[in-house]
């Protein structure tokens, strides 16, 4: 099918979304041009490197076999053969699911939740109420409300149950992975898909060279359609349909437009309706992510662990060479330390050695000698790390869930479709909507 006779698709956002929607409309003969605001592809799928042989992302991210092979990278991928996660608590660690099953009153309160939740009829109507319901109302309480709050800013009864659908499937399905993974020595994929079925021949993998390798084999080939450091100005909209662009203000006329934009940026981008005016609410979770490096390696009991203690200034910490030791050089490890924040408030504003010392100020009691093992650390920061589920605007969120409400307008990707999902459901959301985009053009 060819559709060069018709008006180019803009697509804002040169990220993974964005390039996977491009090539897409390239495959069905559909013209486009992509706007990137930043001088290079990628967005959060990059890589960072220093000259001492340690390797960053935005968080502790993985993708599948299964979308590296979709992608066209599988024989450029290494197999991460271990992935495991930890919650630290009193001065004690135990490991997920299998550690806090074996605590008498997680599991006891999980039960009787288990049986009261076939007698109630009504739906949870909060996040703290659906954890309640789930976990018991000891691991909520202890557990998962705390951590819940801590990455989003936000009281867990003020936000939606939604928050949930982001969560692995049942515990017994995720037992049948976790043993899949001790069974091949392979990280299998647990919690990762929505999309897509999760079975023990899905299992984590991680480009040789970093992620950015996802969006350089996407955009291969597509480098004439590709406009960087042209950040688009304005979406205009006419009688309830997209009509152009504006960029370094020049106006392009469209067809449609696939936007990977914040909901909330994209309410002010689009100019000519108030249709998406309820997504200037949607609030996102500033992040600020340590990456700390270390001499010596498992100075963590586990990769990732979890801190729901408030005790702590952050909830995660993750020892990324435990699963990818390729990330460090030989004899050291890096520890990426999450902390959740506000933009220009004190822990946002530290420079990098002031948060080192923060975080080292608070490792010492899990890591003995942190301090003498320190060699300093790499700052990450984003402004848009997590979709806050407020159930203020939960009913607006579920309706442009379905539609941005603006005929030829698609909003794709994590921050555009303002959802707690991972790189490999980006990428099969984005071909379905691509897909429906090109259907109503040839229409």
């Amino acid at each position: 099918m060819s559709l060069n006779g018709k008006k180019p698709v803009a697509i804002i956002g040169g990220g993974l979304a964005g390039l996977t929607a491009a090539a897409q409309l390239r495959r069905h003969g559909a013209p486009f041009v992509l706007y990137e605001a930043g001088p290079k592809i990628a967005g959060l799928a990059m890589t960072f490197s220093d000259g001492d042989g340690f390797s960053y992302d935005f968080g502790a991210h993985f993708i599948t076999n299964r979308l590296a092979a979709a992608i066209g990278i599988g024989s450029k991928c290494r197999t991460v053969r271990y992935y495991g996660e930890t919650v630290f608590m009193d001065g004690r660690t135990y490991g997920y699911p299998f550690g806090l099953m074996r605590v008498p009153r997680f599991a006891f309160k999980g039960v009787v939740a288990k049986a009261a939740a076939f007698k109630k009829g009504n739906a949870p109507q909060s996040a703290a109420e659906w954890y309640r319901r789930n976990y018991g109302s000891a691991m909520a309480d202890e557990v998962a409300i705390p951590l819940t709050e801590a990455w989003s800013g936000v009281a867990a009864d003020k936000l939606s149950p939604a928050v949930g659908d982001s969560l692995p499937g049942s515990i017994s399905r995720t037992i049948m992975l976790k043993l899949a993974s001790r069974l091949t020595r392979r990280a299998v994929a647990c919690g990762y898909s929505r999309e897509m079925p999760e079975t023990p021949n899905v299992w984590h993998v991680y480009p040789e060279g970093g992620l950015g390798l996802l969006c350089q084999r996407l955009a291969s080939g597509l480098e004439e359609d590709i406009k960087l450091e042209s950040p688009v100005e304005e979406i205009l909209v006419e009688d309830g349909r997209v009509v152009a662009v504006r960029a370094k203000g020049f106006e392009q006329e469209v067809s449609a437009v696939v936007s990977t934009a914040p909901r909330h940026i994209l309410a002010k981008l689009v100019k000519g309706t108030d249709a998406l005016q309820p997504l200037s609410r949607f609030r996102y979770r500033p992040m600020v992510f340590v990456n700390m490096r270390f001499q010596g390696r498992g100075l963590l009991p586990d990769v990732v662990i979890w801190t729901p203690e408030n005790k702590y200034p952050f909830f995660r910490l993750t020892e990324t060479p435990l699963s990818m030791p390729w990330l460090a050089p030989e004899g050291k490890t890096l520890i990426t330390v999450d902390i959740g924040c506000n933009v220009g408030d004190e822990t946002w504003s530290m420079d990098e050695e002031q948060l080192g010392e923060f975080c080292l100020g608070h490792l010492e009691d899990m890591i003995p000698n942190a301090r003498q093992k320190y060699l300093g650390c790499r700052v990450l920061r984003t402004p848009i790390a997590y979709p806050v589920f407020l159930n203020e605007y939960e009913a607006d969120r579920q309706r442009f869930e379905l539609s941005t409400g603006v005929e030829g307008l698609y909003s794709i990707g994590r921050n555009g479709e303002f959802s707690h999902i991972f790189m490999e459901d980006v990428y099969w959301r984005t071909m379905k909507r691509t897909r429906q985009l090109v259907a109503s053009l040839d229409r």
